[in-house]
C-alpha cells in the first residue's frame, strides 16, 4: 500500500499487476478509500470483471460516472467533458480480458483530463506512455531452504492469512507445535494466492490437516503432468480449483457449471427457474447454500433480496466444465428466457407502485440482461425486438440512451416480418430515444420506418397510438409545435382505455408542455394535472417530477410565482425519489428564472450553472426544447445586469460542480437532503387542523393563501407552520412536502 500510495504521488496511472487470486482488487479498493481526500472530485471504481464486450467498456465507465452521452459523443467525448475540470481517480478493475480497450480508454483520458488518475488492476499490463506498474506478489510464504520454528510462522503472511480464515470455518483452530508445519508445507504449495489459501482454509470443515496436505500434493502432481503447456500461474490457480471442484458432490459440481451461465450476481429465483432441471426437485436451495459453505460462492446480501455471485475465475472454470459436459445452447435458452420475461414483467408494472423496486433490481440484473439480449440477438430470435422494446422504459429513465438505441438496432436485425406490431413499438422507442440526444434526422427516418410497419400490425390503434406519440415527441424536439400537439392529441384519442399507462402519461405530459409553448395555458395546466392524478393513483414516481415542472412553469407563466415555487419544489422532491437528474435540471432552470425576477441574481446565476451540468452529465444540450431558450437568455442577461461578470462566471461555476443531491438541496434551500420519518410508529402527531395546514403547503400554498383557504388569520397560518416544523423537526416547508408525499405514498 505504501509503495503504490507513492507511485500514485508520481504517476497519474498505475498498474497493480499479478496473477489471477492475489489480492489486486482487494489492495485497489483499499487505497482508494483511504486516497478520498486526496481527491476533492471523487474517486469511482469502474468494474469490468463483467463486461464480455470490449465495445461497452466506454458505457460501463459512462454509467459508473454517471454520464450518459449524446448521439455525436463518439464514445469517450462525454466522459472528457464530465471529467477535463475534476481533480479525481478511476479504478479500472480486472482489465485482463478487455486489456487493449482498457488501454485506449485510459490514454484518451489521461491525455484530455490533467487532473485525472488511473488505479487499473489487470493481470497484465496496459502497456501504454506514462504507466507505471506496481507487481503484486504472492503473499510471504515459508522458506524451506531456512530454519522454521511455530515462533517464525508470525513472518509469513500467507500463515496468517491460513490460520485466520481456518478459524473462522472451524471455531477454535489456532496455529499449534502439532500443525504448523503442516499449515506451512500447505501455504507452499498453494504458493501464497491469497484466493487458493482461503478456499482450502474453509475446507477443514470437512477434513483434518493431514488430509489436505496429502490432497494438495497429489492433486498438483496430476495437474502438472496434465497441463505441461500452462502457465505456472495458471497451473497454481487451477490446482485450487480443480480439488474445490472435486470435494463438491456431483449435485454441486453440476449446480456450479450451470450457474456459470449468469453474469455478475444472481437472485435465487433465477438459478431455481434455469438451473433445476439438471438437479433433483427442490434442492436448489440447499446445494446453493453448500456451495456458499465451501467458497465457491460468494452470498451478497446488501439489498432486499439475497444475491450470489462466482467469482470470476471458477465462473470461467464452470463453463469449461459445462463446455465438457453439457448442450450450452439449451442452458443460455434458459437464462435468456428468464430474463426476456422478467423485462417483460418490469414493463408490465412499470406504471405501478412496484416502479422503484424494478428500477434497483434492473440496475442489479444489467450484466444478466445484457447476456441474455445478446444471446437471443445471436440466435436471431425474432423476439428479441419486443425483450428489447421491453427495457426501453428502464433505459429512458435511467439516462441509457446510447445503450438502449445500440440494443434495440441489433434486435431489429432479427425481424424475420411476422411481429410488425412489435417493429413499430422498438421504432417508436429509438426514434424517441434519438431525439432525445438531438439526432432529429435519425428520428425522423426510424419514424418513417415504422409508418410502413404501422400499416401491417394487427393491433391498429396501438401501435398507431405509439405512432402519433413518436411523432409529436420528434415535433417537439424539432420545434413544430403545433404538430407537435396534434399528434400528441391523437395518441391520446386512439389509446384504448386502461391500456398502456406509461404511453398515456408521457404523452399527456408532452401535450402539456406544448400546448403552454403555443399559449394554451389552461389544456397545458389540464393535461399535467391529468398525468400527475394518474400518476398518483397508480403510484408510480418516475414522471411525477415532470408533471410539477410543466405545472409550475404554467403557474409562473400566470403570474403566481409563491405557487410555481411551491410546484417545482414538489418537482425536485419527486426527481430525489428516483434520481433523475433531467426532471432535476429543468426544475433548477426555471427556478433560476423566478430567481432572477425576483432580483436574487447570484442565486439565479448558481441554479443555471447547477441545471446545464446535470443536463451535460445526461448528454442533452441545455434547455433543449425550442421556445424555451428566451427564458433562459433572459434569466442570464437579468442576472449579468445584476451582477459584475467574474461574479455571475464564480456563482456559475459554483452550481455547476454540485452533486445531484447538493443540486437539489440548493434548489429547495435545504443544507442537506430531506429524510422523512422512517415509520408511522415513530411519526410526531399532528391536529387534525395542522394536518390540512401541512397538505397545503405541500400544494405549494404560502402562509396567506392557507390563511384565505381555511379563512383563518394570517398570523394563525404562520403559526401552524411553526408548529408543524418543530413537531416534525424540520427546516423548511419542502421538508413539509416531501413528507406529505411519503405519508401518502
Amino acid at each position: 500500500m505504501a509503495t503504490t500510495k507513492r507511485l500514485l504521488a508520481n504517476s497519474r496511472l498505475v498498474t497493480l499487476a499479478g496473477i489471477g487470486g492475489v489480492g489486486k482488487t482487494r489492495l485497489a479498493l483499499r487505497i482508494a478509500a483511504e486516497a478520498r481526500r486526496a481527491f476533492a472530485d471523487g474517486v469511482w471504481l469502474v468494474e469490468l470483471g463483467e463486461v464480455a464486450d470490449a465495445d461497452l467498456l466506454v458505457d460501463t465507465v459512462a454509467s459508473t460516472l454517471g454520464i450518459h452521452q449524446r448521439a455525436d459523443a463518439q464514445g469517450l467525448h462525454g466522459i472528457i467533458e464530465h471529467l477535463q475540470s475534476r481533480k479525481c481517480m478511476i479504478v479500472l478493475d480486472n482489465c485482463e480480458h478487455v486489456v487493449e480497450a482498457a488501454a485506449d480508454v485510459a490514454r484518451a483520458l489521461l491525455e484530455s483530463c490533467p487532473e485525472l488518475h488511473i488505479l487499473a488492476t489487470s493481470r497484465e499490463p496496459l502497456r501504454i506512455g506514462g504507466e507505471t506498474v506496481q507487481r503484486i506478489p504472492p503473499l510471504s510464504i515459508p522458506d524451506s531452504h531456512t530454519p522454521l520454528s511455530m515462533q517464525s510462522m508470525s513472518r509469513y503472511d500467507a500463515v496468517t492469512l491460513f490460520v485466520d480464515r481456518a478459524a473462522t470455518a472451524v471455531p477454535g483452530f489456532r496455529l499449534t507445535e502439532d500443525n504448523w508445519g503442516q499449515i506451512a508445507r500447505i501455504c507452499n504449495q498453494l504458493d501464497g494466492l491469497p484466493l487458493a489459501i482461503e478456499l482450502s482454509a474453509v475446507r477443514l470443515r470437512a477434513i483434518s490437516i493431514d488430509q489436505m496436505h496429502d490432497k494438495l500434493v497429489n492433486r498438483y502432481e496430476l495437474l502438472t503432468r496434465g497441463r505441461r503447456c500452462a502457465p505456472p500461474r495458471q497451473q497454481s490457480l487451477r490446482l485450487c480449483i480443480d480439488w474445490t471442484h472435486d470435494l463438491c458432490t456431483s449435485q454441486e459440481r453440476l449446480l456450479w457449471s450451470h450457474l456459470s451461465v449468469f453474469a455478475g450476481s444472481f437472485e435465487l429465483e433465477a438459478a431455481e427457474a434455469i438451473c433445476s432441471d439438471a438437479l433433483a426437485p427442490g434442492s436448489v436451495l440447499d446445494t446453493v447454500a453448500s456451495l456458499v459453505d465451501k467458497s465457491v460462492l460468494i452470498r451478497e446480501g446488501d439489498g432486499p433480496t439475497v444475491r450470489f455471485r462466482l467469482l470470476e475465475t471458477l465462473r470461467e472454470y464452470g463453463r469449461e466444465m459445462l463446455h465438457d459436459n453439457e448442450d450450452v445452447t439449451a442452458l443460455r435458452h434458459r437464462h435468456s428466457d428468464w430474463y426476456r420475461k422478467l423485462a417483460r414483467r418490469a414493463e408490465s408494472e412499470w406504471i405501478s407502485p412496484h416502479q422503484l423496486t424494478w428500477i434497483a433490481r434492473l440496475d442489479r440484473e444489467q450484466p444478466n440482461l445484457r447476456e441474455a439480449l445478446q444471446f437471443r440477438i445471436s440466435q436471431s430470435e425474432s423476439d428479441s425486438i419486443d425483450f428489447a422494446a421491453s427495457l426501453y422504459p428502464f433505459w429512458f429513465s435511467r439516462g441509457l440512451l446510447s445503450e438502449g438505441r445500440r440494443w434495440l438496432d441489433l434486435a431489429l436485425t432479427t425481424d424475420d416480418g411476422r411481429h410488425p406490431a412489435d417493429r413499430v413499438k422498438a421504432l417508436c422507442a429509438q426514434s424517441v430515444l434519438a431525439d432525445r440526444q438531438g439526432d432529429l434526422e435519425a428520428g425522423a427516418q426510424l419514424l418513417t420506418e415504422a409508418v410502413v410497419s404501422t400499416d401491417r400490425a394487427d393491433d391498429d390503434e396501438i401501435s398507431q397510438a405509439r405512432l402519433c406519440h413518436a411523432q409529436g415527441m420528434h415535433s417537439l424536439y424539432a420545434g413544430e409545435i403545433g404538430s407537435a400537439a396534434t399528434s400528441l392529441a391523437e395518441a391520446l384519442v386512439l389509446l384504448p382505455d386502461h391500456q398502456l399507462p406509461y404511453l398515456r402519461i408521457v404523452s399527456l405530459q408532452g401535450l402539456g408542455l406544448a400546448s403552454g409553448l403555443l399559449g394554451d395555458t389552461a389544456r397545458a395546466i389540464a393535461s399535467n394535472e391529468e398525468a400527475l392524478a394518474f400518476s398518483t393513483e397508480l403510484g408510480e414516481s418516475v414522471y411525477r417530477a415532470r408533471s410539477f415542472w410543466v405545472l409550475g412553469l404554467q403557474v409562473w407563466h400566470l403570474g403566481n410565482s409563491d405557487r410555481a415555487k411551491g410546484l417545482l419544489d414538489q418537482g425536485l422532491l419527486s426527481a430525489r425519489v428516483v434520481d433523475d437528474p433531467l426532471s432535476t435540471a429543468w426544475c433548477l432552470e426555471a427556478l433560476a428564472w423566478i430567481a432572477a425576477k425576483d432580483d436574487r441574481a447570484e442565486r439565479a446565476a448558481q441554479l443555471m450553472g447547477a441545471a446545464e451540468a446535470l443536463w451535460q452529465s445526461v448528454g442533452s444540450a441545455p434547455v433543449h426544447i425550442p421556445g424555451l431558450h428566451i427564458y433562459h437568455d433572459e434569466c442570464a442577461r437579468q442576472a449579468r445586469g445584476v451582477l459584475c461578470g467574474g461574479t455571475f462566471d464564480a456563482a456559475f461555476r459554483a452550481g455547476s460542480r454540485m452533486t445531484l443531491a447538493e443540486a437539489s438541496a440548493l434548489g429547495l434551500g435545504d443544507d442537506m437532503p430531506v429524510r422523512p420519518t422512517d415509520s408511522d410508529s415513530d411519526a410526531p402527531t399532528l391536529t387534525k387542523r395542522e394536518k390540512q395546514v401541512a397538505d397545503l403547503v405541500a400544494e405549494g400554498l404560502t402562509n396567506r393563501s392557507i390563511a384565505a383557504k381555511l379563512v383563518i388569520a394570517d398570523r394563525t397560518a404562520q403559526g401552524h407552520v411553526e408548529h408543524i416544523l418543530t413537531k416534525l423537526n424540520f427546516t423548511s416547508r419542502a421538508q413539509i412536502a416531501a413528507w406529505v408525499a411519503e405519508r401518502k405514498r
